[in-house]
């Protein structure tokens, strides 16, 4: 464990352990839901294929300032960043967008980052996937990230306007895929415990906006240069369960960990 990440930890639970005077920590006064993760449903319903809940933004944004998500329809991908809302369509095009949109999956926090860690040499995928793991105290609570800084490569999708009923691993199959070189930028997202898989994506789950908020997408593979990772722990979560006709009727009879699998590769 970094030692960023332990003093961090051990300020979260009432503990200490001596730490290098360079190592940077960041404790900010928030308010008491700020360490709570929220979702507006669970991500079972769309792997289902249920790509309709009608819940608009403008109540995603009660629950949090930061994360990611879809839109009804699965039109896109969704990045939250300092309270701005972005549609990164099947183009790879990025824009701010109304919180009248809706949507039918979407997590999100109030994001006050508890850890900065910076990566200072090139790496492969696998390497800066390593890194960030090492960054996390246990394997077991939820963890928000945001990194930013500089990439050799980005390789993301995002998922064409779909009708409901087709399930998400099908629809990932023909998904626009865009790589990006030399690029700058921040990654979004959440770690998820492996036993919470019927909520979200198992693991680390990133979107990636570009630096001038045009180019984006769901992040399928990264090289960074220079990077900089701010964490955060999440130790509460809130759910919503939605009251549509599709949800409340589902059987949910598909595998939702190995679908994911398939889907967010």
């Amino acid at each position: 464990m970094k030692l960023t990440t332990w003093k961090a930890y051990s300020t979260l639970i009432g503990q200490d352990r001596p730490v290098k005077k360079e190592s940077i920590m960041t404790v900010p006064t928030v308010p008491p839901n700020a360490n709570r993760i929220y979702f507006c449903s669970p991500v079972n319903a769309l792997v289902e294929g249920i790509y309709q809940q009608r819940i608009p933004l403008r109540e995603i944004k009660q629950h949090g300032d930061f994360g990611l998500g879809t839109f009804d329809n699965l039109d896109g991908e969704m990045v939250m960043l300092d309270g701005d809302i972005y549609q990164i369509t099947s183009d790879g095009a990025a824009a701010e967008v109304s919180e009248e949109l809706l949507t039918p999956f979407s997590c999100v926090t109030f994001y006050h980052a508890m850890s900065h860690d910076r990566l200072d040499q090139p790496c492969n995928y696998l390497a800066f996937l390593d890194w960030l793991n090492s960054l996390f105290p246990s394997p077991n609570i939820f963890y928000a990230i945001r990194v930013e800084g500089c990439f050799s490569r980005i390789k993301v999708r995002s998922v064409p306007r779909q009708e409901s009923y087709r399930p998400l691993a099908e629809v990932a199959k023909e998904q626009p895929v865009f790589e990006y070189m030399n690029t700058e930028g921040t990654l979004v997202g959440f770690y998820t415990p492996s036993f919470m898989g019927s909520l979200s994506v198992p693991g680390m789950h990133l979107h990636f906006l570009s630096a001038d908020r045009k180019t984006g997408g769901h992040l399928l593979e990264c090289c960074p240069n220079s990077v900089t990772a701010g964490i955060q722990f999440l130790t509460s979560l809130e759910l919503g369960l939605p009251m549509s006709f599709d949800y409340l009727t589902c059987d949910f009879q598909r595998d939702t960990e190995k679908d994911l699998e398939s889907a967010e590769k």
